[in-house]
C-alpha cells in the first residue's frame, strides 16, 4: 500500500470516529467539569493566596495550559477502553481484517482523540477568557496550540491502545488509566514550576511528555517566549512516534 493510500485510510478511520462525537457528545461535555473546577476553584484560591512564584504570570494564568493538558490527557488515556469495547462487540476484528495497515488504524483512531482534544481546548479557552485570563489570540499561536493538542492526544491515546493490547478488559484499562494520569499530571510543570520541585521529581518531569506539552502551550498562549519551543516540539513528536509505532505492532494482540 502506498503512502497516499495509508494516509487516506487513516483519515477515513479518523472521520468515522469523529462521527461518533457528532452523534453523542455527552462524554465530552461531562469531561469539562473537572477542568472547570481546577480553574474556577483551585486556580482562583491559589491566585488569591499568591503562595507560588510564577514570574510575570498570575497563578491562574500559569495553570491554564496545565489544566488544558490535563483535560486532553484524560480524554486520550482512556481511549483504550473504546478499543476494548470494539473488540468485545466484534467491530475491531472486522476493522483489522480490512486491507488497512495496522499503523493507519492506530493513527486514524489517535487523530480522532486529537479532535476530541480540540473540543476540550475550545471550551477551556472560552472559560479562561470569561475568568479574565490574558490569552494570546494570535492566529499562529492558537493554531500552534491546536497542533500541539492533536499530537499530545495522539501520543497518549496510542499509549492507551498499546496498554489495551495487553490488558484487554475495560476494568483493567480503567484502573491503569487512573493509575497513570494523576502521576503524569502532578509530575509535570502543569500546576507548579519545576524550580520548586524536589530534585528527583525534576528529573521525572524532564522525561514526562506532559511537561513539554504544557511548556509549549504556555509559550504560545501566554508568554510569547519561543526559546524552548523546538525542544518541546521534538520531545512531543518523538514520544508520539514511539507510542504510535508500538501500538501498531501490538494491536493485533487484541483479537488473538
Amino acid at each position: 500500500m502506498t503512502l497516499g493510500e495509508r494516509v487516506s485510510s487513516a483519515l477515513t478511520i479518523a472521520d468515522m470516529e469523529a462521527r461518533k462525537i457528532h452523534h453523542d457528545s455527552t462524554e465530552l461535555w461531562t469531561r469539562l467539569v473537572q477542568p472547570a473546577l481546577w480553574l474556577l476553584i483551585f486556580g482562583e484560591v491559589m491566585n488569591s493566596i499568591r503562595g507560588l512564584s510564577t514570574g510575570s504570570l498570575s497563578y491562574i494564568e500559569f495553570i491554564t495550559p496545565g489544566v488544558l493538558a490535563q483535560s486532553v490527557l484524560f480524554v486520550a488515556i482512556f481511549y483504550g477502553i473504546n478499543i476494548v469495547w470494539e473488540k468485545d462487540v466484534g467491530v475491531l476484528t472486522k476493522l483489522l481484517s480490512t486491507p488497512s495497515p495496522y499503523s493507519s488504524i492506530v493513527i486514524g483512531k489517535a487523530l480522532s482523540a486529537g479532535i476530541r482534544g480540540i473540543f476540550q481546548a475550545v471550551m477551556i479557552f472560552g472559560l479562561a477568557l470569561v475568568i479574565g485570563v490574558n490569552v494570546r489570540l494570535d492566529v499562529l499561536d492558537v493554531a500552534g496550540v491546536f497542533v500541539a493538542i492533536i499530537v499530545f492526544a495522539m501520543c497518549f491515546s496510542s499509549l492507551s491502545m498499546l496498554l489495551a493490547s495487553f490488558l484487554r478488559t475495560r476494568d483493567r484499562m480503567m484502573g491503569i488509566g487512573q493509575l497513570i494520569t494523576m502521576p503524569l499530571f502532578f509530575a509535570s510543570n502543569a500546576i507548579y514550576p519545576l524550580s520548586i520541585m524536589p530534585r528527583w521529581l525534576q528529573y521525572v518531569a524532564m522525561v514526562n511528555p506532559v511537561s513539554y506539552t504544557v511548556d509549549a502551550m504556555r509559550a504560545m498562549l501566554l508568554t510569547g517566549d519561543y526559546s524552548n519551543l523546538p525542544v518541546d516540539i521534538a520531545a512531543i513528536s518523538i514520544s508520539t512516534i514511539l507510542f504510535v509505532s508500538l501500538a501498531s505492532l501490538t494491536i493485533k494482540r487484541m483479537i488473538e
